[in-house]
């Protein structure tokens, strides 16, 4: 169950209260009787381990340059138009 900071606007007591996602949120101070508001912060997620870094996902230093190149002059040859007869159409 996630845990969220409250901090209380009427006497600025914090504190934390572990919740699950179906209940409400506080509302009423527990120290003095004063509105409580939702404290919002940085998201404590730390990755570790292989699969969460740019250079994980790649395969050989040259792949990818040669499987540029090789897509690159296949696609100008297969995108670009038949020329045009000028000399059959007179």
């Amino acid at each position: 169950m996630p845990t969220y900071s409250y901090a209380c606007t009427a006497c600025d007591h914090r504190f934390d209260a572990v919740q699950s996602f179906s209940e409400d949120s506080l509302t009423i101070c527990p120290e003095c009787g004063g509105a409580l508001r939702k404290q919002y912060g940085s998201v404590g997620v730390t990755f570790h381990g292989s699969g969460f870094y740019r250079t994980d996902s790649r395969g050989k230093a040259g792949t990818k340059a040669e499987s540029q190149t090789s897509s690159g002059s296949g696609s100008s040859t297969s995108t670009s138009p038949a020329p045009a007869k000028t000399s059959a159409s007179n």
